[in-house]
């Protein structure tokens, strides 16, 4: 138990680091952040898959085409929405909207699968929501005194929600699949959604460029204005983009995707789903850390709220015969 808490506490250290790169380039769509991380991830999937080919070799086509779904919603699909959210709204509000996760994960595992009687999670989702919500009042009366346009907000709000459907769905499969599947080990399995995931980027990228190239064919003057030049994929600060989308997809994708993987084998998937936040709790610190600022009072008293949330589920969590 002790062990699968680790590495979920790992994974969402390492997961809270994609909330940064929307905020630290924001001249990049949402879409090339997505391709960027991504293309990164596959490259460094390549190298780790030399050492790792035995295991790969032993894989059946089922565990690529469930890879190749995963890698596509959970990862492509899911970072477009998230990264154009933090782009429109700014980084509190999809962070906070990403701390739903917890709950939702765990309502929807428990709906599906029934792995622990309702009594026994109540009250850490009821303390968890509670923290979540605490969180949310106080950012959301932050940016309101910003004077942010209620439009912005919404729509930020509207595309976390699609980066919270797709993380949802991807925690519970991808766990399910690796419960039934115990010869598949963490590292393959995080390795084999690099390399399936390598294609769908490459490909989107492909798209991407095929379509500033005839937009800029049509508007150039608009193209030009845009900060964006369609030639040139590395975006008007290459060296950063590079740096980030390497850091990230190493970090967050590979080492947390691996770190994820062990926990979803060493914990039931409706606990491991309430440990998704510390990716929350790590966002908020890295948002706060770029911001300059301490958080104030409501703020940490919503993040006890979420610790607590957090030890109550893992003490619902029954004994097992053996330790």
């Amino acid at each position: 138990m002790l062990r699968g808490v680790g590495y979920a506490l790992v994974a969402g250290l390492f997961w809270g680091l994609v909330f940064v790169a929307p905020v630290v380039l924001p001249g990049y769509p949402p879409a090339v952040l997505s391709v960027g991380r991504y293309v990164a991830f596959g490259l460094i999937a390549l190298v780790l898959a030399i050492p790792d080919r035995r295991a790969l070799r032993a894989l059946e086509r089922a565990d690529w085409v469930e890879a190749t779904w995963l890698s596509l919603i959970g990862n492509l699909v899911y970072y477009g929405f998230l990264a154009a959210a933090i782009q429109v709204a700014g980084g509190p509000v999809p962070t906070m909207i990403i701390g739903t996760l917890p709950v939702v994960i765990a309502v929807c595992s428990n709906l599906s699968g029934r792995e622990l009687p309702w009594r026994s999670l109540a009250g850490s989702l009821a303390v968890i929501g509670a923290g979540v919500a605490l969180v949310d009042r106080d950012e959301l009366a932050r940016l309101a005194a910003q004077g942010e346009p209620a439009s912005r907000l919404w729509l930020g709000a509207f595309l976390a929600l699609g980066a919270v459907a797709c993380w949802t769905w991807y925690p519970i499969r991808n766990a399910r699949w690796l419960q039934r599947h115990p010869r598949i080990g963490s590292g393959t399995w995080a390795t084999v959604q690099g390399l399936t995931t390598l294609p769908l980027a490459l490909a989107g990228g492909g798209l991407l460029v095929a379509w500033n190239a005839l937009a800029a064919a049509d508007t150039p003057g608009a193209a030009a204005g845009a900060g964006f030049a369609p030639e040139a994929f590395l975006g008007p600060t290459p060296v950063r983009f590079v740096a980030l989308m390497f850091g990230i997809g190493l970090g967050a994708s590979w080492l947390g995707t691996l770190c994820w993987n062990r926990a979803s084998q060493l914990l039931p998937t409706s606990i491991a789903g309430q440990l998704i936040v510390f990716e929350t709790l790590a966002a908020l610190l890295y948002a706060f850390l770029l911001r300059g600022e301490v958080p104030d009072r409501g703020t940490l008293a919503g993040i006890a709220l979420l610790i607590v949330g957090v030890v109550l589920g893992i003490r619902a969590l029954p004994a097992r015969p053996g330790g």
